[in-house]
């Protein structure tokens, strides 16, 4: 596995590091100390337009679009930049412009015409704009297997009725890809996911959600009540209504491939805390406690270890090789070693801890969701394990 970086990698880091530190991790403390998701009209998105960003890799109906070649880039060259920002600050990369989690379900599953008319707003955006994914409802979070939200064709449309819960910029997105049921009886097989844009019928009920950590962004909760859609907004069109656990399975790759994303946010989280860590232990003279320093050695080395099996994920993807295991190995490890640095943090901060206005406090709020978010560190152990057991997924 050749992890060597080239040039053109490097210099996007260094950028990267650069803008974390100028621009990411100022207005992730500012959502945090105002307790309320960066507004719509903020400048900072509108920086983010400035530089290109906000937008989909999708290179247009032609594959001609201007800049399109250029969004492309490898897993692991994702997973790298994806650690960067979450060291700067995870909620603001989750609250960042853009298609978002849907994107890739919609180049792999979408038709030609679906790509046009979702994705094509984000090849040159105007403003910013924002796609999110719904599946987690009340009652389904980690078994993804269970949702309720049900969908039945009348005539030319779907009817959706149902609701979702922590569902990431659910608010502001043009458009939710809506997870939901066909046929409660046929279990998996009966998952499809339908494109519900801003301002249809039945799609209401916002609501913001108060958190403990990652306030940069939103997460929200929605209803929807005899929301009706095109029957063209059936992701992958009419030959997807009867396919067999195609809309499970797709939901399923996208989480796949989320998860080493995850897992690599965790990463960097911790690598922030380390770093914090470190520099609070040598203004306080800590440094000379043998504990605090095996503390740091350990924290340092778990940290290394879970970067890696994140980039083996990623660098699996690159080959086209199956990579189930090693994401939900990575993501399970990579949070629980986010979570071991933020309480190692806090034990040095002792009563400054208390206060609320430390760094530290703030990312021992944010890494708690890195072991939540994508299924829970439980689920991915149960997903390896039945994998090594040879038993049905």
């Amino acid at each position: 596995m050749d992890l060597s970086l080239d040039r053109a990698m490097a210099e996007r880091l260094e950028r990267a590091r650069e803008l974390g530190r100028n621009e990411v991790r100022p207005v992730g403390l500012e959502a945090d100390r105002e307790g309320r998701p960066i507004p719509v009209d903020h400048p900072y998105f509108k920086r983010c337009l400035e530089r290109g960003e906000g937008r989909t890799r999708w290179s247009g109906p032609d594959g001609k679009a201007e800049g399109g070649a250029r969004r492309e880039r490898s897993t692991v060259d994702a997973l790298l930049l994806a650690e960067e920002m979450a060291y700067w600050d995870r909620g603001v990369g989750v609250a960042n412009p853009g298609p978002g989690l849907p994107e890739a379900n919609v180049l792999s599953a979408g038709t030609p015409e679906q790509k046009l008319r979702f994705l094509g707003p984000f090849l040159e955006p105007d403003r910013p704009r924002w796609a999110c994914f719904a599946m987690t409802e009340p009652g389904a979070g980690s078994d993804a297997a269970a949702i309720a939200t049900r969908a039945r064709r009348d005539g030319n449309t779907w009817v959706l009725d149902g609701s979702k819960c922590f569902i990431g910029n659910a608010s502001r997105a043009d458009w939710i890809l809506v997870q939901a049921t066909v046929d409660p009886e046929r279990g998996r097989a009966g998952q499809r996911a339908f494109f519900v844009e801003s301002g249809t019928p039945g799609l209401s009920n916002f609501k913001i959600e108060k958190k403990s950590g990652l306030k940069a962004y939103e997460s929200t909760s929605f209803s929807l009540e005899e929301c009706r859609v095109p029957a063209d907004n059936l992701l992958g069109g009419e030959p997807r209504a009867k396919g067999n656990r195609e809309g499970f399975k797709a939901a399923m790759r996208t989480f796949n491939a989320g998860r080493p994303v995850i897992a690599a946010n965790a990463v960097g989280i911790g690598r922030a805390l380390l770093d914090e860590s470190l520099t609070f232990a040598r203004e306080h003279g800590l440094l000379g406690k043998t504990r605090v320093r095996d503390r740091i050695e350990a924290m340092r080395r778990r940290l290394r270890a879970a970067r890696l099996l994140c980039l083996q994920a990623g660098h699996l993807a690159d080959q086209k090789q199956p990579n189930i295991v090693e994401a939900s190995l990575s993501k399970a490890m990579a949070a629980a070693v986010g979570q071991e640095a933020a309480t190692f943090g806090m034990e040095l901060l002792g009563t400054v801890g208390a206060r609320g206005d430390h760094l530290i406090e703030k990312l021992y709020r944010d890494v708690k969701a890195m072991d939540i978010v994508e299924g829970t560190g439980q689920i991915q152990r149960m997903i390896v394990a039945r994998t090594l057991l040879g038993l049905p997924r």
